[in-house]
Parts: structure tokens; sequence; C-alpha cells
């Protein structure tokens, strides 16, 4: 591990009380050794922020689909912490619809094996069910968490059986270990391609209600409220979820949230071009939802940022009818924050950081989001007043299904550092 010295940076750190004030940070041995003024050590790699760029705690994704194994046409575990690297993001959750489904010891094994050698830390989310299947029995929750699973889900799809879910819920919370619940109601979601409203009807395309979501977070506020078990909300997309959350949440209920970049930034008027890369699930509100979704994150509602990160093949985007959902984000994400929420006022630069960093890595258990002496060398460097056009071609995972291809972002990721070492510099 090198020692490396960033230069007149300005620093934040929500957890520590930094907040953009200019200091040096010097990473030895894998930790955060300082952050002060005037700071040398003979030798060591340089960077030089020259007052201008920003460093912060690197960003902390607990939604991603790193498609490996059985899907590494699409990305593997070596692509998506590349891409993970280039965005800033130094730890992730990586969801279990993978081929074979995330639902043994030994697929945990093999996933946190290979990320070893990546580029960002690789957490697991293992699956409730066997197979991630809707009537599929319970998996071994204690055998997968014994192998390293940091999280339980079935993500892509909702666990059908609400009693199973519960079981799951109690589980995994005498484990110490998070439900991250995908939210959906699968009969009103059944055969729909985006949000369900005037763009659909105009369009002529088979619509999701945003009552599929919604019942989906109620169900799982209910089933938290009646054990007094935690339950996480995965992509958060809907104005009545939204309500749902910050009712449980004012009332006790331990429940917490999270969005992603496409919802507070776009809505289905995107659709009109009937492009697949702007298909996900759930999809893209109208603007009420994107206003709702934006409040939540000013007021504590939703806790965290996270982009989903779902790669897929040109091939399979090619028809948007027959387009599996998913768009990849994480290259992204960052400047998005900044694009639509630091710029326009809604949130402070230090708030960004906590619900992408500081906040996820709370509730995930982990040792980072913070750039405390002793803590993990995990570090992003960002220039938060730089503009770039996102050029799918010039990303760094496998697939190019980008949400915000073409258009223009405030904000760019210059440098990462993981584990002490650099893994991007732009």
């Amino acid at each position: 591990m090198s020692t490396i010295l960033l230069k007149h940076m300005k620093v934040y750190d929500p957890a520590g009380g930094r907040d953009g004030a200019l200091a040096d940070l010097l990473l030895e041995e894998g930790v955060v050794r300082a952050v002060g003024r005037d700071l040398e050590a003979p030798g060591a790699e340089r960077l030089d922020g020259e007052g201008r760029l920003c460093a912060a705690p690197g960003l902390v994704d607990m939604h991603v689909h790193l498609r490996d194994p059985g899907f590494t046409e699409k990305e593997d575990i070596l692509t998506g912490c590349r891409a993970a690297a280039a965005g800033g993001v130094t730890s992730l959750l990586c969801m279990p619809n993978t081929k074979p489904a995330v639902d043994t010891p030994e697929t945990v094994r093999y996933i946190l094996e290979k990320a070893e050698q990546a580029d960002a830390r690789v957490y697991v989310a293992a699956a409730i069910t066997k197979g991630l299947g809707d009537d599929g029995e319970l998996c071994d929750l204690e055998a997968l968490r014994e192998a390293g699973a940091s999280a339980f889900s079935n993500d892509g799809r909702p666990v059908v059986d609400s009693r199973k879910m519960a079981q799951a819920m109690r589980t995994a919370a005498k484990l110490g270990v998070p439900v991250v619940s995908h939210c959906e109601d699968l009969y009103l979601s059944a055969g729909g391609l985006m949000n369900e409203g005037r763009v659909s009807r105009e369009l002529g395309v088979p619509g999701v209600p945003a009552a599929a979501e919604d019942c989906g977070t109620a169900r799982e506020i209910a089933l938290a409220a009646a054990y007094g078990v935690p339950v996480h909300i995965c992509h958060v997309s809907t104005a009545t979820s939204v309500a749902l959350i910050r009712d449980a949440r004012r009332r006790g209920v331990p429940v917490t949230g999270e969005t992603a970049p496409h919802y507070f930034s776009l809505t289905d008027e995107e659709l009109r071009a009937r492009d697949a890369d702007l298909r996900m699930s759930p999809p893209l509100r109208t603007e009420d939802d994107r206003r709702a979704v934006i409040e939540a994150l000013r007021d504590g509602t939703l806790q965290a940022i996270a982009t989903d990160h779902a790669p897929h093949t040109p091939a399979e985007k090619a028809v948007f009818e027959k387009a599996p959902n998913g768009a990849v984000g994480m290259e992204t994400s960052l400047a998005a924050g900044i694009t639509w929420l630091v710029r326009p006022g809604f949130l402070t630069l230090s708030q960004l950081i906590r619900l992408m960093s500081t906040s996820p890595a709370r509730m995930l258990g982990l040792h980072a989001g913070t750039l405390a002496s002793g803590a993990p060398a995990d570090v992003v460097v960002f220039d938060p007043e730089e503009s770039w056009r996102v050029d799918p071609d010039a990303l760094h995972g496998k697939s190019r299904n980008a949400v915000f291809k073409g258009k223009t972002l405030t904000g760019r990721v210059k440098a990462t550092i993981c584990r002490g070492r650099f893994v991007f510099r732009a």
C-alpha cells in the first residue's frame, strides 16, 4: 500500500463535521492517517486540489447488479467495480438475481473471493427464497450470513408470500442483517412497460400503475410495524410510497428507504422517444412523483441515494417493447446529484455526500463513509463545477445502457482511492 497525500482539498465529511473547509489528507497503510493543514509526507503520491477540487468519503452504493455469476456478457465483478471506481463508488452492495441466484453459501463466497482483486469493496445481498422464486422455500439465512452475506433481498421481484417475508425479516433482525425489499404488486404491474398515466395512454403502451409499488411498500411497512423489525425499501419512485414511509417513520416504525438518481431527475415524458435504455423497474414516474422524491431526500424520509446499476447488452435493449428493465448509473450518480439536487439548491453538497456515503454505510453496518483518523482510505476526489456530456462509449463497464446518455451533467470525479490506492484517475 502506497502513501498518498491529497493537498489543498475542500473536504466534505458529514460524519466528522467537515463541510468544505480547505485541508490536506494523508492516507497511509490503507487508512486515513490525518486530515489537517500543511501536512507533508516525503515520497508520497500527491494530488493537489489547488483549492478547487473536493475530497469526500468514497461513495457507498447499496443497490448494484454485477450480473456475475451467469450474465457476464452484461457485466462481471471486475468490470462493474471499474465502473464503480470511475464514479467514485468504493463500496457497493450487489443484488442476488444472478444465475445461479445468490442463494447458497458457495455463491456468496465465489463473489467475495473474486471481488478481492476488484477496484471497489463488494458486499453481497443474498436471496431470501431459493432461486428467488415466488413460491420458493426460504433460504438458510443463517448459513448465508456466516458465508459473508451483508443483506438479504429478492431484488428484481418481491417476496410474494407475506408469511415468508415476515419470517425472513424476523430472522434477519436476529442476525443483525438488513432486509432490502423490492416493493411491487406483480398482479398490478403484469405486462406494463412504463408508468401508467397520460404518456403511456398517448403512446398506447401498457402501463405499470403507481399502486403496484405503493401496495408493496404498504405491506412491508405493515410487517415491520407488526413484528417490530426493520426493513429497507428499495428504489422509491412514487409520491404515495414517500408518504407511507414518512408516516411510518413518524410513528416509530423501523423503515428506511432509498431512491435512485433517475427518479429525482427524469419523468415518464422521457419515454416518448421509445428508448428502452430509459425503461426500468419501477418505471420513471410523473413530475409530481419526482418532486415528492426530492422532498423526501430533503426532509430525511429517504436516507440514501443508490443507483440500481443494471447492465444489459445493446441487443437486449434494441427493441422497446421486448427489452429488459434497467440502466447503468454508477459513473453518473454523483454528477446527477450535483446537477439536480445541489445546483438548484435542494441539498447542500455535504447533505448529498451524507446520502451517498455516510448514511448507506451506516445502514449496512460498514466501516466506511467517513474520513476520521483510522478509517479506511476510501476517498472520492471530484470537481463540483466541471460540466461534461455523458458518452456511453466512454463508460468503464461492459454495457452502454446509460440512463443519462447524451445529457450534460455538472460535477466530475477526478480520482478514486480504495484500500489506500488509486483505482481511478481522470
